[in-house]
Parts: C-alpha cells; structure tokens; sequence
C-alpha cells in the first residue's frame, strides 16, 4: 500500500515545516527502512501552499508509527488544519 498525505502549511511556517518533515522522514528511512517523498504544489494561495508527503510500498503498520512520528516532531503546530490521509493499493492484473 501506498500512503499520501497532504495538508496545508502558510508561507510564514513553511522553512521550519520542511526541516521538520524532512528529519522526521529521515528517523523513519533509519528506523523503518522506508524512504519518504516530500512535495507542494507549485501555486501558493491566500499565503498558504499545499504540501504532500508520499511514502511508496509501505507495510500496513507504518501508518501508526508514522503518527507516532508526526507527533514526536511536533508537525502540528506547524500545519494550518488536519492532515489528511490517502491510501492507495496496486492494482492487479492477469499475466
């Protein structure tokens, strides 16, 4: 299964939240062997951007130690609102 996350962040917090998630994502690769992806879209709106972190192939326990990581770091308080979880699974196909 595939995890998106997005969420909104205003401009002003936006450096602070990117050092945050990327240490964050960097203790979970180390502890968890699972690499993170980080992305925003590129228009910013009434002073807030819209940012997406993508964890790729993940196992179905990872969704609550990334939780548990999101809170460690204290993302939260840098985030304008919730944030919102998306999974994805592969499709399968006949050979």
């Amino acid at each position: 299964m595939d995890l998106y996350i997005y969420y909104k962040v205003r401009d002003a917090d936006a450096a602070a939240l990117q050092a945050g998630v990327l240490a964050m994502q960097a203790t979970l690769a180390r502890d968890h062997g699972l690499g993170g992806q980080l992305k925003r879209r590129p228009e910013t709106k009434d002073g807030m951007q819209t940012w997406m972190e993508v964890y790729p192939s993940v196992p179905e326990d990872f969704a609550a130690a990334l939780e548990e990581a999101v809170r460690q770091a204290g993302l939260a308080a840098l985030t304008a609102g919730p944030r919102h979880t998306e999974v994805f699974t592969d499709l399968l196909t006949c050979a």
